[in-house]
């Protein structure tokens, strides 16, 4: 079985005032509310819906 890495996305900025695809790729990240964290797995769909809201998310990998 192999180690996989894990993602912590916490949300820094409000999407208020984003464009509505960015507002629902931050919930489909299953962020809520401000400072909230979440850990996601390491894939490439993650990783695509953290970079397309970059500037509004802080991530930080998590070595399992």
């Amino acid at each position: 079985m192999t180690k996989t890495n894990m993602l912590k996305v916490t949300l820094v900025r409000s999407p208020i005032g984003f464009a509505k695809d960015q507002k629902a790729t931050v919930r489909a990240l299953g962020l809520k509310r401000m400072h909230q964290t979440v850990e996601h797995r390491d894939d490439p769909a993650i990783r695509g819906m953290i970079f397309k809201v970059q500037h509004l998310v802080k991530v930080e990998e998590v070595h399992a």
